[in-house]
């Protein structure tokens, strides 16, 4: 069976960092199921193999601390292989499994299930990508970005590039460059939007699946249009290549900013290591780095199993983002618990519950999230950190760019 092959393929992937992925066929009386996509083997599996476990390592110190309410959480991983047939599979799957909720990965199996979502009343997360327009909870009851979506990332760039730029874009030449596909398509409206706002040249440079060379993309960039910022929204092996490619035309570094996944560690040492990379700068929905208490306490729980602590933390970009996605759907499931005295939530009640998240902030690792009914992406807000030195140098505070711009697209967006 095709399900069972990813799956088997899944926990291979996941063994390295202690993790057992199981299936149940379903959902035990004192078990809550949350499905669970992810990128083992595909075109994202830098992203992958790093946030998969991060997430399991969350679920685990639940868990191991009475999970919630005497409930047992189970979050079954499929590989999806960044596909839509496999993600539509998985998702009838974990349906079968009474999941009260799903994990999905990437913007176009987001846009492929989101209807099924809806008639299913099963809420899904995208955190960071998706159609930005599944914000509007009006419209997308069951879709739940819980994170900056890409017309949020779009307006935060433009914004911040304007910081650097004097404060002032008219006349300003902007390169977007992005990955030629759904996902990386997406920021585009609100670009051309902000482009007639501030009067700044948009020149637009595609990047074909699956992103193995932007050598001619990087030579347009640097040798004819020049310009004075680069937006990068790139993913997977797409983003080294483009570090490297920009690099090696002697574009500077420091005159590019990278959507949330063209900004990890990975992705960094990828594209040849810190001393390549210098001036880098990275935007970000969850924090950098392994101060927060939850790491703290997710390596005391391996110290205590005698185990040692994974390698995979030390990159921390996309292991906090795991931790992230985790968290929130456990909050959103505690709270429905909680709205229903004990009673074992369904997917209605978790939506409520996932509506209900006020100042969320997971000890510092994530801003105050404060979803609602009608704002199901929580706030759009990021930080910039650039590469110095050998690490990531947080160089801004939690904000949003052109935020009234932003919810007017969203409110009235098909």
């Amino acid at each position: 069976m095709q399900t069972t092959r990813r799956t088997l393929l899944a926990g291979a992937a996941a063994a390295g960092a202690g993790m057992l992925i199981r299936r149940p066929a379903r959902a035990a009386e004192k078990t809550i199921v949350i499905g669970m996509q992810n990128d083992r083997t595909g075109p994202t599996q830098i992203v992958g193999n790093i946030l998969g476990p991060a997430t399991h390592h969350y679920i685990e110190l639940i868990n191991k601390n009475g999970g919630l309410d005497g409930y047992h959480i189970d979050a079954p991983e499929t590989d999806t292989q960044y596909q839509v047939p496999p993600a539509i599979e998985e998702y009838e799957h974990a349906k079968q499994m009474d999941a009260v909720s799903i994990m999905l990965y990437g913007t176009p199996q987001t846009e492929a299930l989101a209807p099924r979502l809806d008639t299913d009343h099963i809420p899904g997360t995208c955190p960071g990508f998706g159609p930005a327009s599944a914000s509007n909870g009006a419209k997308f009851p069951y879709v739940f970005p819980i994170a900056a979506n890409y017309w949020s990332q779009g307006a935060a760039a433009v914004h911040y590039v304007k910081q650097q730029l004097g404060n002032s874009l008219h006349g300003k030449k902007i390169a977007f460059l992005f990955y030629d596909n759904p996902a990386g398509r997406e920021p585009l409206p609100i670009l051309h939007k902000l482009k007639e706002m501030e009067g700044f040249e948009l020149r637009e440079y595609g990047v074909p699946p699956p992103g193995i060379d932007c050598s001619a993309q990087a030579l347009q960039i640097a040798g004819q249009y020049r310009p004075d910022f680069v937006i990068s929204h790139v993913f997977g092996r797409a983003t080294s290549v483009s570090i490297k490619a920009l690099k090696g035309v002697g574009f500077p570094l420091s005159k590019v900013v990278g959507f949330v996944w063209a900004s990890s560690e990975a992705d960094i040492m990828a594209a040849g290591g810190w001393a390549d990379c210098q001036g880098y700068n990275t935007m970000q929905f969850a924090g950098v780095g392994d101060e927060y208490p939850v790491i703290q306490q997710i390596k005391a729980m391996f110290k205590e199993q005698g185990k040692p602590v994974p390698d995979i933390m030390n990159s921390t970009v996309f292991y906090n983002r795991g931790l992230l996605q985790g968290a929130l759907h456990i909050e959103a499931i505690r709270l429905a618990l909680h709205a229903g005295g004990g009673k074992r939530p369904d997917g209605a009640d978790v939506k409520k519950g996932f509506e209900s998240i006020t100042d969320f902030s997971l000890g510092g690792l994530v801003p105050p999230l404060h979803i609602t009914a009608s704002d199901h992406e929580g706030g759009g807000w990021v930080q910039i950190y650039q590469v110095s030195g050998t690490k990531l140098e947080k160089k801004t505070p939690w904000f949003h760019g052109y935020r009234d711009v932003v919810e007017q697209m969203i409110a009235t967006a098909a």
